[in-house]
């Protein structure tokens, strides 16, 4: 177990078992499906933990950034900037597209391979039948609305619907968030004790990151058509680089707001990294991620305990990048040129894309791309059959840069606050070390020395001349001098 630790945290020893799972998928299938049923159990587990983290995380930071100043300017600082950087990645991609344009150098073998694919797509269209009508509930659930604020909040836990589930943690967060602080202390109380367990799960259930990596590379490489690999090469080539630039920028943002080298901000997010780009899941990060955010490299643990699980849902950055690189490469296949006026509507178009699309895996993401077809009336079927083949390869870039992305938001927004720094952390990134007051030391010299002396004998002097004063009354009253007993007797009660 011990070296499965050391493994899942290390990105030679990841990348070698995408290596080792790529060459088992194509020579050895059975034994990349048993791999790969290991990493949908992985899955499982962490998808398991992961929901009810985020709800509880979200109450936590909803809290705390409410305690903050200027709340709701805060708030609102996250939602614009989000927007911002989900619109940057679409344009980003938009830039890319414009200067390289993929998909229109494509030789003629692999045009024909790709229109293959598309044509057969097309021909082995299915027709749907219903042989009963709908029912009332079934008709509820296809309203607009009802993915982000469910009726029923039970049954979007039941279903695993991240962002329904997103949605009632957010109310149910301001709720708790406006109680006062003895009322709310049982309660607090016990989703600290569901914190810290879920993070523990998500934690040991991580360990089994290389064993998943092995999985996820040979199912991926079992079924792959490597003509359809070749021919969209020019896609995942860009969209590669794209990803590693905005994620550089990311991390130059972090390394900017922190104050602190990038070696040692590489160093604290290497592991969330890591775990987004092999686990294909944008919620297995959420505990790695807070942690390397607020105690290692010191933001307020309320912003980043509400950004990173909420930006995990909502900021899907590698997914408007993926949109626009994907319809600009069917737009090039189509041989589709493009105005600056369709450009803009594609960047637009993206970004709404990406925000609709929270909460959804990766082959329904593909589906979204319909909303950027569209707008070009370019066909669904070159997404649906091209790029599905292709999508689990760009899963862990689109999560990769969807968390930085998150990560770059916390430290946007944690600006302007001194407060909000962490005091364990100091500027160079090194925990500070409370080091115990010395005691205080006293140092007796000569004329300390002369002064207690003389002080000493005036006292003992004092004390004698008393004395006597105290003799002679006695004396004079013609006897021992007796005190009043019943008055001292009072006196002490």
């Amino acid at each position: 177990m011990r070296w499965l630790n050391r493994m899942s945290h290390s990105l030679p020893a990841l990348l070698l078992c995408l290596v080792a799972g790529s060459m088992a998928g194509v020579y050895a299938p059975k034994l990349g499906e048993l791999a790969h049923v290991l990493g949908q159990v992985y899955l499982a587990i962490v998808s398991m933990a992961a929901i009810p983290l985020l709800v509880v995380a979200t109450f936590f930071g909803l809290r705390q950034t409410m305690a903050l100043p200027m709340p709701g300017r805060r708030l609102a600082m996250i939602i614009g900037l989000a927007v911002l950087l989900v619109l940057t990645s679409a344009a980003a991609g938009l830039l890319t597209g414009w200067l390289v344009s993929p998909g229109a150098g494509l030789d003629t073998g692999a045009r024909a391979h790709l229109g293959a694919l598309v044509q057969q797509s097309g021909d082995s269209e299915d027709t749907e039948m219903l042989l009963w009508a709908p029912s009332a509930a079934s008709v509820q659930d296809h309203r607009p609305w009802a993915a982000v604020i469910p009726d029923n909040v039970f049954k979007a836990l039941a279903e695993g619907r991240s962002l329904g589930i997103l949605s009632c943690a957010i109310l149910f967060g301001l709720g708790f968030a406006a109680l006062a602080r003895e009322q709310g202390h049982t309660l607090n109380q016990l989703l600290e004790g569901a914190y810290r367990a879920l993070e523990l799960i998500i934690s040991k259930a991580n360990v089994l990151l290389p064993v998943v990596a092995f999985g996820i590379a040979a199912h991926v490489f079992a079924g792959i058509d490597f003509l359809t690999l070749q021919a969209m090469a020019s896609f995942l080539l860009h969209f590669a680089v794209v990803t590693v630039v905005l994620c550089a920028l990311a991390i130059a943002v972090v390394c900017q707001r922190s104050a602190q080298p990038l070696g040692h901000v590489l160093q604290q997010l290497k592991t969330p990294m890591l775990v987004s780009l092999v686990s294909s899941s944008t919620t297995a990060s959420i505990p790695h991620a807070i942690e390397a955010m607020s105690a290692r490299l010191g933001f307020s643990r309320g912003i980043v305990e509400l950004v990173i699980p909420t930006a995990s849902v909502f900021l899907r950055a590698g997914s408007s990048l993926y949109y626009v690189l994907l319809t600009l490469f069917v737009a090039n296949l189509y041989d589709r040129s493009l105005s600056v006026m369709d450009l803009g509507m594609l960047c637009a178009g993206a970004t709404l894309a990406a925000f609709a699309s929270a909460g959804n895996n990766s082959l329904t993401n593909v589906g979204f791309a319909a909303m950027t077809l569209a707008m070009l009336q370019l066909p669904l079927e070159a997404a649906l059959a091209l790029f599905l083949a292709i999508d689990l390869m760009c899963e862990g870039l689109r999560n990769l840069l969807t968390l930085l992305a998150s990560c770059a938001l916390v430290a946007l927004v944690s600006a302007g606050l001194p407060s909000e720094r962490s005091d364990s952390v100091t500027t160079s990134g090194i925990a500070a070390i409370h080091v115990p007051v010395p005691p205080t030391r006293l140092v007796l010299t000569s004329a300390h020395a002369v002064l207690l002396v003389v002080g000493s004998v005036i006292a003992a002097a004092l004390i004698v001349l008393m004395g006597v004063g105290i003799g002679a009354r006695s004396h004079a009253t013609g006897g021992t001098a007796v005190p009043s007993a019943p008055t001292t007797s009072r006196v002490v009660r």
